[in-house]
């Protein structure tokens, strides 16, 4: 059987934990990629309206369906009801390339203090984008859930874990199928600047007119010359731009929630 494939070469299983929201696009494609990697799949989703949970359920999954915590919490959720300690991460659009299901399937897994970093390649419109701050994106996907976990920001979570945790880089990749439309990339961006805002605003971070103003400026140049993302064609400007006008917007809102906290502090 496929689902035996790590088990012949790891001293111990793996599971893989996703979280979801109206992927039904996407979700069998990412569920196709993984199926020679875990006997344990952990799918959790916080309120699609789609055919997500039925696509899920089709491929054998286990399916948490819940309420939307934040990033961080709903992928801790789905660590905590995994199968094995050993989790792989991935978000509904990342799938695994033959090279990354390789390199798992040889891992030792026997250090706990170790998690595994890997390359993720960044699809944008169907175009796999090699410059600017995605082309040189690689994320820690792999660890034991004793000595790791995932914070609880709302967006942009991170994972913790100790100064003694060893970081391996394996080989293969993700495929990050991230746009699929100028119109989602709009939508997405301007969402996530929101939350952005709002976890800054709980760090009781503030926004100047100066960072309002000359923050996407530097970003823009940052990311397109500096990061070389002109050379991604067309592409690389919509990205380039859309990233500035992601740094605007997020501290557009935060100077919006300080103003709002600040005067209803003084009434």
């Amino acid at each position: 059987m496929q689902y035996g494939l790590i088990r012949l070469h790891n001293s111990m299983a793996l599971s893989v934990v996703i979280i979801t929201k109206n992927e039904a696009d996407i979700i069998g494609k990412v569920l196709s990629s993984i199926q020679a990697v875990s006997d344990d799949i952990v799918i959790v989703d916080s309120g699609s309206t789609d055919d997500t949970v039925n696509i899920c359920k089709s491929f054998n999954t286990t399916v948490i369906e819940t309420s939307w915590e934040g990033y961080g919490e709903n992928k801790n959720k789905g660590i905590n009801a995994a199968k094995y300690d050993w989790i792989i991460s991935l978000d509904a659009d990342e799938c695994m390339d033959e090279a990354f299901k390789t390199a798992v399937a040889v891992l030792g897994l026997q250090n706990e203090n170790e998690v595994f970093l890997v390359t993720r390649k960044n699809i944008f419109c169907n175009k796999h984008i090699r410059y600017g701050e995605w082309g040189r994106d690689q994320q820690i996907r792999i660890f034991n859930r004793n000595k790791v976990k995932w914070n609880n920001a709302c967006v942009h979570e991170e994972l913790l874990f100790s100064d003694k945790v060893k970081i391996t880089k394996i080989k293969g990749s993700i495929l990050h199928y991230t746009i699929s439309s100028l119109e989602a990339y709009v939508n997405k961006t301007a969402r996530y600047a929101k939350l952005s805002a709002q976890k800054y605003h709980l760090q009781q971070k503030k926004a100047s007119n100066f960072k309002i103003i000359f923050s996407p400026v530097f970003n823009f140049i940052q990311h397109y010359f500096i990061q070389l993302g002109f050379l991604d064609g067309w592409e690389g400007y919509c990205i380039a731009k859309t990233n500035a006008w992601y740094t605007f917007l997020k501290y557009a809102h935060l100077k919006n929630l300080n103003k709002t906290i600040n005067n209803s502090l003084k009434q």
